[in-house]
Formats: C-alpha cells, sequence, structure tokens
C-alpha cells in the first residue's frame, strides 16, 4: 500500500487554524514570527485585525500551518509517505517535506508570492459545478470570453475560471443557464492562475533566482505538469504555476497510476480529500 501526503492551499483558512500546534512547534513558531515581523500564532488563532483572508497574510499562515501538521505528522508515525502532492500554495509544503528547502527558505518563498499575488487586481474567480472541462471551454469559446482561462482543474465536474472582473461576471448567467449546479464567485481580487498573472510570475522568476533548491527526497508531483518534479526544474515550476492551471485531477490520477491508493491530508479541513473522492468515482 502506496501512502500521498497532501497540503491544501488558499481557501482552506479558518480561524482557529493550529491551534495546539504552536505550542507543540515553539522554536519554528518564533522563527515564522521573526521573518513575517508579526506573530503567526495570534493570526491564525484570533485574526484580531481580520487579515487572514488577505492573500498576503493567508499563504504564510496556511504554509506554516500545514508544515506543523506535517511535523506532527511525522513525528505521531515515525514515516514518511511515498509521495507528496499540494494544492497551488500546498506545493511548497510539499516541497518542504520532501527536503528541497528548509521552513525558513519555504517561508519567505510563500512570503513573496503572497505579496505579489495580493498587488494583482481587476481580476476574478468563479468555480463551475457540474460541468466538466470540454463544456466550460465549449461556453466560454460560443460565448466570445476567449479572455477567460481555466485556473484550477479540481474535480471532473468542477472547474475554476479566472479573468477580468468583469467578465467573470458575465459567464455567470451563461454557466447557470447551460447546466451548471452551481457558480461560486470567489473572494480574490486578482485573477491568480491564469495569463494575467505574467507580471507577478516574471517578478518571482527573479526572486526565486536567489534560491538554491536540493533535490526532492520522495515523489513530488507538480501542479503545473502533474508529473513529478526534478531538481533542475524547481524555480521554473514555481515561478509558472502562478500563470498555470492547476492540474489537480490529472495529478491524483498520476498518483493512482503509481500505486497510491490512500491519500492522507495535511492541515486545516477537508477540502482536498473530498476532491480526491470526486476523481476515484
Amino acid at each position: 500500500m502506496k501512502t500521498a501526503w497532501m497540503f491544501p492551499g488558499q481557501g482552506s483558512q479558518k480561524p482557529g487554524m493550529g491551534s495546539g500546534l504552536f505550542e507543540l512547534f515553539p522554536e519554528l513558531t518564533r522563527e515564522a514570527d521573526a521573518i513575517l515581523r508579526y506573530s503567526i500564532q495570534d493570526l491564525c488563532l484570533h485574526d484580531p485585525a481580520q487579515k487572514l483572508g488577505q492573500t498576503q497574510f493567508t499563504q504564510p499562515a496556511l504554509f506554516t500551518v500545514n508544515a506543523l501538521s506535517f511535523y506532527q505528522a511525522r513525528q505521531i508515525q515515525g514515516k514518511s509517505p511515498d509521495c507528496l502532492i499540494g494544492h497551488s500554495l500546498g506545493e511548497y509544503n510539499a516541497l518542504l517535506a520532501a527536503g528541497v528547502f528548509d521552513f525558513a527558505t519555504g517561508l519567505k518563498l510563500v512570503q513573496r508570492r503572497g505579496e505579489l499575488m495580493s498587488q494583482a487586481t481587476g481580476g476574478g474567480m468563479a468555480a463551475v459545478v457540474g460541468l466538466d472541462q470540454d463544456r466550460v471551454k465549449v461556453l466560454l469559446q460560443d460565448h466570445g470570453l476567449t479572455t477567460i482561462d481555466l485556473a484550477n482543474l479540481n474535480a471532473p465536474t468542477q472547474i475554476v475560471i479566472s479573468g477580468p472582473q468583469a467578465d467573470i461576471t458575465r459567464a455567470q448567467t451563461i454557466f447557470e443557464t447551460s447546466g451548471a449546479s452551481m457558480f461560486v464567485p470567489l473572494k480574490v481580487s486578482g485573477a491568480f492562475h491564469s495569463r494575467y498573472m505574467q507580471p507577478s510570475r516574471e517578478q518571482f522568476r527573479e526572486f526565486l533566482a536567489g534560491f538554491t533548491f536540493a533535490a526532492p527526497s520522495l515523489p513530488v508531483i507538480s501542479n503545473v505538469e502533474a508529473l513529478p518534479y526534478n531538481e533542475d526544474r524547481t524555480a521554473e515550476l514555481l515561478a509558472n504555476q502562478l500563470t498555470h492551471s492547476v492540474r489537480w485531477v490529472e495529478s491524483i490520477r498520476h498518483l493512482i497510476e503509481l500505486g497510491v491508493n490512500e491519500f492522507v491530508e495535511m492541515g486545516p479541513g477537508k477540502v482536498l480529500t473530498g476532491l480526491v473522492r470526486k476523481i476515484k468515482l
């Protein structure tokens, strides 16, 4: 039996996340505070200034809680999984778990990533439920909405679209009258995982050039390619992630082909567990 550990991305955050973990790992908590220059524990547990939902705070918070969840699970189980995967931001935790970089480096990367993504404005995203990828593409094409990209291929009939806010708003009626069971606008300021993140991608690529990455000690499935990472292309794939689709369905199916039959979700919530269940159907 092979096991994959999964790490969630933005959208899984919630006040109170990480409860009990910060006390278990005081040194890492202090390290996070020093890098971020605010209390990560206070943000995650209490969110006094209502910042947890803001991208530049969400990403470091989730990375930290995901990381502490991983360290706790490894202590309890005394072993590592066979494979690793993360959804968008969660991919940084998968790479951390595979020894590609240490906690401090990962936190610095996601801090900068969150800052750049928070600066992207004028865009929007929405989840389309009940239609498959091909149908979503056809509807966008037929209605002249080629400005919209497919951002997250989360499940066979759960697709997240990304693009200019006005076009996302226009798309709602089109999908709701064409068989979609749900159309859920997401609370984001930018068109993440789309062509519109190209300026952020270039800035992030320059930032990544200042770091050195080790070879993964375990297979880590890339969101961009739905295939395992290799040492030479870590920076390239992390930069490309900003402008490319999260190919979650293909990634999970690849893990199943590798013999993985148990998927364990780290961090807060069970969003990914639900998606895997739909993919397996």
